[in-house]
Parts: C-alpha cells; structure tokens; sequence
C-alpha cells in the first residue's frame, strides 16, 4: 500500500468512528471521502479477497442474508455490506472497516450487494468470482431509465470481470440475454411450470417483445411480471432449463414457505424463512450464488430456513400485543408482490403506506399509478383501517381513492412518532409498506418502541 492507501483508509476509519459517535451509520460517507484520496481503493484491498456479489432490480439484501448464512453455516470467514450502502462508496467503507491500518484484508470472502447502476464502477475493481443478477424490472426512472439501460450498466460491468460465473435469473428474459453476449460461464435459476399457478398473460410486463428481434414474446407459463417461460416465436430466444429450479411452492404461509426445489437435478424440499413468493425466486437465486462459490448443497438449504430477513424487508416487530411486518415498496412489480402476501393474509390487519420522493426512492412517483391498487378491494374485508404517511402521502391518498378505497376509510398521519403510537394498542396485524427513505426513518421509531438493532448493525 502506498502512502495515499494508507492515508485514505485511516481517514475512513476515523470518520466512521465519528458517525458511530454521534449515532449515526457512516456507513458511505467514509469511504466516499477515502475515494477522493485514492480512487482505486478498492481495487488494492479486494485483490486478495473472493466475493460474491449480488446485483439486480429487486432482492437484492435478502439474497445476500441468504448467501451470508450460507457462509456461516459452511464456517466461512467473510463479510458483507449488511446496512444495504451498496454504491462504490459504502462497499469500499466496507472493506476498510474489515482491513488493517496497513491495508491487509481480515477475512477470505466478502458477500456484496450492488446497486444496478454502480456496478459498472464496482465490478472492474471488485473483480467478483459470482455474480447474481437476480431480476431487471422498471425502477426509478429519474435515476435508472429505461430497463434497458439498466440490463446496459450490468452488460458493461460484467465484460470487465470475464472470471466470474453468473447466476442469471432464467424465467427474467431481460436477465438471461446476458448469457448471448459474454464469454462467463452462466448457470439459471428459476421457477417451473405448475411450481405456482399461471398468470394468463403478463399483469404489468417490463420486457413484452423480443430483446434480440423486437417479436412480441408468447408464454408458456408467468410466475408474475414479465417472469416466465418467455419464448419467441420468430428467432427462438426463449427461457433457458434452470440448473437450480423451483418445481413446487408446497405451502404458503405469513411467516414462511415450504418449496421443492431440483439442484441439480436432485430434489430436495426446501423451508425458506420469508413469505411470499417473491422471496422464493430470492432463495433460489441465492442458493445457485452460495453453492457456485463453493458451498455445500446440506449447508446452502439449511440458510434458507435459517438466515434473518434484511432491515425492512419482510421484517417482524411486536409492537404491543400487534404483530407487525415491514415491506419494502418502490416499484410496481415489487408492490404487485407484497399486494400478493396482502391477498393471502387470513387475518384481519391495519395497512399503512408510506410514500417519499427522495433521492434514494426515486423523484418519481408516477409508478404507483402501475401499482395493483384496486385488487386491495377483494380484501376490503380484512382490512380494518388504511393509513398514508410520507412526503407524498396525499399522492397515496389520491391513488387509493381512484382505487376504489372510500375517502372515509383512510387516515393521513405524516407523524411516524404517532402513527406508530396509534398502532401500539392495537391487538390485531399491522402491515406497514414504506418506500425506502421512509423505511428507514419508520424503522428507527419502531425500534425505539419494540428494540431491535439499527439498520447497520
């Protein structure tokens, strides 16, 4: 290391300790000064260090939880940039917190979450041994653009790193064309046909035509989105055989899934420790990621069972005598999917949604027009009260309503302090679905009521 190097990573190192002082994360703006200092950073520290790293529209941090646990289950020495700072500079303060003042790297692995649009930074430095691509969907238009040019940053960033196996989501026909154009060695994950039932045709579909002829795409099968088995019937791009597949999702339930899964080709029946389908596509991919780093099939399917959900992701909270579960919203097919788990719940429950328009959410709002609002009627029944909160939550509130959500049933609360106050004597479930600025600070008020740890720790 030379003396920037050095320089560099005492800088970060002191400026986290501040942050952690003052209770706050420092979890990006360390590293992102360090960079200033020396900008390949990176590069020096991750040489002697394999990584895994997953990349993607959505799951992203709980398919990272899943390989983490697989790591631990195997007795791997890693770590992972767990507070979710997955832009060049929260992943390089990551690897100076598990570094030497000298620079020598601590730990063998490093389990990686990377956002879409800094892989193209990220990759050539990090040099991956997996990548995951877990899924491409519409997201935060004034930042990603078009899908296109997100499956566009994630093309380029993989042609620097030519050594690394991909997992690549096979039912995503956005995903798996990276596979027509890189010399990577590719396995598939995905979900068989009868694994769940079919959609008739795509509810909001992201990839309708052929990425290589521009043919309207016709399907076998569609999970939900654009995922499915694609085919075209002009050129003949079409969904590849999955090498680790969901072939049956056996039992759905609110705090878990049992599926059958072929790795392989040997079938095993899987406990995965998150609802919702969804999640399921998570844990296939995770497990395809875990065992193409070299973890055993026995310890990969025990993480599926045993691994903890990521901050605000499906995440549980006893708040009082309400059992309360955080969902993540900041697209229309992610919001599709928890309006799924709504769909399925059984018992009666408080739905809150809070809606920002941030840098970190996207300024861009427009999406929940696409979001299924109006299938929450099928369960106006079960829903006792809805509440909207956040920067934009008359927007919300205005949605609902042409959703069909009488005016009358839904309250305005901006205050997290006192809606969380207001659902704290309640004995009945509370489902709140942020978008992410908003789950963050949603999550520190309801730490602070029920404990739990910060969304770094």
């Amino acid at each position: 290391m030379n003396f920037k190097a050095i320089l560099a990573i005492l800088l970060c190192k002191l400026l986290r300790l501040l942050s952690r002082l003052l209770h706050r994360g420092g979890t990006a703006m360390p590293g992102r000064y360090a960079l200033k200092l020396c900008p390949d950073l990176l590069a020096r520290l991750s040489k002697n260090v394999r990584s895994v790293v997953i990349t993607g529209t959505n799951g992203k941090t709980s398919s990272s939880r899943i390989v983490e646990q697989a790591f631990v289950e195997q007795g791997r020495s890693y770590f992972a940039n767990r507070s979710g700072a997955n832009l060049l500079s929260g992943i390089t303060t990551e690897f100076v917190m598990n570094c030497t003042l000298g620079g020598k790297m601590k730990k063998e692995w490093a389990v990686i979450e990377c956002d879409e649009a800094a892989a193209v930074k990220v990759f050539p430095q990090l040099q991956p041994q997996v990548v995951v691509v877990t899924n491409l969907f519409r997201d935060q238009l004034d930042r990603f653009g078009e899908v296109t040019h997100t499956l566009s940053n994630i093309r380029t960033a993989i042609e620097a790193v030519p050594q690394a196996a991909l997992c690549l989501n096979a039912d995503c026909s956005l995903c798996s064309s990276l596979a027509l154009s890189l010399p990577n060695r590719v396995v598939y994950f995905g979900m068989e046909k009868g694994a769940v039932p079919s959609r008739a045709k795509p509810e909001l579909s992201d990839a309708t035509h052929c990425i290589r002829c521009k043919t309207e795409y016709e399907y076998d099968y569609i999970s939900y989105g654009h995922l499915g088995g694609f085919r075209c019937p002009k050129c003949g791009y079409a969904r590849h055989a999955a090498d680790y597949a969901v072939t049956d999702v056996i039992e759905q339930r609110s705090s878990g899934t049992t599926a059958a899964f072929s790795i392989c080709g040997e079938r095993r029946v899987v406990e995965i420790n998150l609802p919702a389908l969804y999640n399921v596509y998570n844990a296939v991919g995770a497990l395809a990621a875990a065992m193409e780093s070299g973890v055993g099939a026995d310890e990969a399917v025990r993480a599926l069972a045993s691994f903890q959900c990521g901050f605000g992701r499906m995440e549980a909270f006893r708040l009082g005598k309400a059992d309360v579960r955080m969902m993540l919203v900041k697209n229309p097919a992610g919001c599709n999917q928890v309006i799924d788990y709504l769909e399925n719940l059984h018992n009666r429950f408080v739905l809150a949604i809070c809606l920002n328009d941030r840098g970190a959410d996207g300024t861009d709002i427009s999406w929940i027009w696409d979001a299924e609002f109006e299938r929450l009627n099928s369960i106006a029944g079960r829903i006792e009260k809805v509440i909207v909160s956040g920067d934009r939550a008359q927007d919300m509130r205005v949605r609902l309503k042409y959703a069909g959500i009488p005016d009358e049933n839904i309250t305005v609360e901006r205050d997290y302090e006192k809606l969380v106050s207001s659902l704290e004597p309640l004995q009945t479930d509370v489902c709140l679905m942020p978008t992410y600025t908003a789950m963050l600070e949603l999550r520190s008020v309801m730490i602070r009521h029920c404990g739990g740890a910060e969304f770094w720790e």
